[in-house]
């Protein structure tokens, strides 16, 4: 039998995997945009209700093939109120974002969801008493820069109040449900997700104007729900108990700059230089953070001289 292993070696592992999964799930959410263009479906609320059908299906069989019938029925059993409240924050975001974009232009949107590392930092300082480094909190500033620069040819003319503030609350109840997930570290939140997306595409399939879609529309919702929105939910949940809530929140915000890559690369829409640029401010500040962070854990996971 092995010995178990150091405090710190532990840790620093589990913080390692922690990015990694974080950043896993922003890889994957990146692809959305890719996918949703190539739909030929007008009404949003269908794509919201099939979405979320895919993506819960996704995540009952991973839990079911992780943990049982037995291991799933305790998993909802006993998440708790954390649970329900990430679930609770996860329809919150996926239903107002359907919302505000009637309201809002995404260049909103988007620089309003740039905040949610800001935004899990304070709570994570308030709620958790986690110390945020001057480092992190510049990688914070850097990233809403760039991603002010990117979106700075498209912001909307006027300020509508209902979409602009739904834009707000997305960010805020994303990072309360990094918060929550890091604080629950214990709590498994895959569940919760699957519930919370359960509820969104409930609400959407009751506002849809109909569930018939084409076969190859049908193909590509299974790819929009089960790969982006649920294997990206399950990452993302299982990575951020692992790392603080600042940096969980700040490397999911590698999302919205891989996105319009993707884009371009498969439909050919070339992005506007002032998309490259603050992008490359966005990109460059978080992979100098994450390299930072990862140099660190392993400096911490070094044994001590005798």
């Amino acid at each position: 039998m092995s010995a178990p292993l150091p405090p710190a070696v532990s840790a620093a592992g589990d913080t390692k995997r922690g990015m990694l999964l974080v950043f896993g799930a922003a890889l994957v959410w990146s692809f959305g945009g890719a996918i949703a263009r190539g739909l030929d479906v007008s009404d949003p609320w269908t794509i919201i209700a099939w979405r979320a059908f895919f993506a819960v299906v996704f995540l009952v069989a991973f839990m079911l093939w992780r943990d049982g019938l037995a291991g799933t029925l305790r998993l909802f059993r006993t998440m708790g109120f954390p649970g329900l409240g990430v679930a609770l924050c996860v329809a919150a975001a996926t239903t107002s974002f359907v919302v505000a974009l009637g309201y809002t232009s995404v260049a909103n949107i988007l620089l309003m969801q740039a905040g949610v590392p800001l935004i899990a930092a304070l709570l994570g300082v308030v709620f958790l008493r986690e110390a945020v480094d001057l480092v992190t909190w510049a990688a914070i500033l850097a990233v809403i820069a760039g991603i002010g620069v990117m979106v700075s040819d498209s912001f909307a003319a006027s300020v509508s109040f209902i979409g602009d503030g739904l834009a707000l609350l997305i960010a805020v109840v994303f990072a309360a449900a990094t918060v929550i997930t890091r604080r629950y570290s214990g709590v498994r939140m895959t569940p919760a997700a699957c519930l919370g997306i359960m509820a969104s595409g409930a609400v959407a399939w009751l506002l849809s104007s109909g569930m018939r879609v084409s076969v190859t529309d049908l193909g590509l919702l299974v790819l929009f729900g089960a790969f982006t929105l649920g294997f990206g939910m399950a990452m993302f949940v299982t990575g951020a108990r692992l790392i603080p809530s600042a940096l969980a929140a700040l490397i999911s915000t590698m999302e919205p700059v891989l996105g319009p890559i993707w884009v371009w690369l498969i439909h050919a829409e070339v992005p506007a230089p002032r998309t490259l640029m603050g992008g490359g401010v966005v990109f460059l500040a978080l992979i100098g953070h994450i390299l930072w962070q990862w140099r660190l854990s392993r400096r911490t996971a070094l044994p001590l001289p005798n």
